[in-house]
């Protein structure tokens, strides 16, 4: 459903920016940095709105990744924390193996 909204509301501002660009058919000067040329103003915004789609979506990839590389980072270090407070509990295991039944302090916590 979420897909759907996303996709609609893609479409409706795809529809907006073609309503607005064939309403500005002129011609207008484009400056560049080494000349000036006539462009019209409905291939102006066309470009202008996949430029903008395109450097959005480029950012958004990029961030994905990002994402994905920390979310590994923080497995691995999930993984050998684990590792290691099973080895702890392991030696606590072991430890309580080797403490004698009959506690010696057991006489004086119930004095």
């Amino acid at each position: 459903m979420k897909f759907q909204w996303t996709w609609l509301l893609g479409l409706l501002f795809a529809i907006i920016i073609a309503i607005f660009s064939v309403l500005n058919v002129d011609s207008v000067p484009v400056n560049y940095a080494f000349g000036t040329s006539e462009w019209p103003l409905v291939l102006i915004i066309l470009c202008s709105a996949l430029l903008g789609a395109a450097i959005s979506g480029i950012v958004a990839m990029f961030r994905s990744v990002l994402a994905k590389h920390r979310i590994k980072e923080l497995l691995k270090e999930m993984n050998a924390k684990e590792l290691t407070i099973a080895a702890q509990q392991n030696q606590i295991m072991e430890l309580q193996k080797l403490v004698p039944a009959d506690d010696p302090f057991e006489d004086e916590k119930g004095s």
